[in-house]
């Protein structure tokens, strides 16, 4: 499996790249293009997809993590940028109205109407449960949580928005298994464990961002001994993990790298 990063928080060490708060990665396996996510700004995943030599009509389909605008704001650019149309797979909560209150009230859901994107070629599959895409990659579906999750925002009625919608990529690589997560708000600890189920297979590789920014020890010491009990070999994170996060992991692990617009990954 080959991962690379077009979009995130960070520009990397290619002459060219953007860094922009947001997410998306293209993964290639088993002769497939899956794009996860969007990240948040058209212009910035098309400018860098030109910089990497991506083209829009080179991807096969599209995953999307959860419906947060950060992971689904470029949809509606890359699929003008399309000839042909695409299926995009997400959980049915994808379109959720969602808000939050600060530092102000804003939404932070997907930015477009369904009936827009579908205008423009997008040809959704919503599911639930987990389900096989392509041979060799696989939706986590709705992930169990035992313990702790990292859910945010309101809905429009000013209730807490448990982000049912937050779902993982699998990809099988043979005797294990990478998990792509786009923000981990289900929590990293039922991501590792939900996955490993489905997949009866150890994990490999978790890359992505785990939404651990601003979390206590206590809770970076549980994801410190699952990672560990759940034998992941390496970790590649970004996004909304967090800086001072990111190097307590990587201090106590040792095999935790940083994700940056143009990084390659092959596991």
């Amino acid at each position: 499996m080959k991962l690379t990063m077009i979009f995130e928080n960070h520009s990397g060490y290619k002459k060219g790249l953007i860094g922009y708060h947001g997410f998306s990665a293209l993964i290639e396996h088993e002769g497939r293009r899956i794009l996860v996510d969007t990240g948040t700004e058209g212009k910035v995943l098309l400018s860098n997809m030109r910089e990497l030599g991506i083209k829009p009509d080179s991807i096969d389909t599209i995953f999307l993590t959860h419906g947060h605008y950060d992971h689904t704001g470029g949809l509606k650019d890359f699929l003008m940028a399309r000839e042909s149309s695409v299926k995009i797979y997400a959980h049915p909560g994808i379109f959720q109205e969602r808000i939050a209150l600060k530092p102000q009230r804003r939404t932070i859901g997907i930015p477009f109407p369904r009936d827009e994107l579908e205008e423009l070629g997008a040809k959704f599959v919503l599911r639930k449960e987990p389900f096989e895409i392509f041979p060799g990659f696989i939706s986590s579906g709705e992930i169990t949580r035992e313990t702790w999750d990292r859910a945010v925002g309101y809905l429009p009625d000013g209730t807490p928005d448990s982000l049912k919608d937050d779902i993982a990529l699998i990809v099988d690589l043979g005797d294990s298994i990478a998990v792509i997560t786009g923000c981990g708000h289900s929590g990293v600890i039922n991501i590792l464990k939900h996955a490993t189920c489905i997949a009866k297979k150890p994990i490999k590789a978790l890359i992505g961002g785990l939404h651990l920014r601003g979390a206590k020890k206590e809770l970076l010491d549980d994801v410190i001994r699952e990672v560990k009990v759940a034998g992941v070999e390496v970790l590649y994170v970004g996004h909304c993990t967090g800086l001072e996060e990111y190097a307590y992991l990587r201090a106590k692990l040792g095999n935790v790298h940083p994700l940056h617009a143009g990084l390659t990954v092959e596991v």
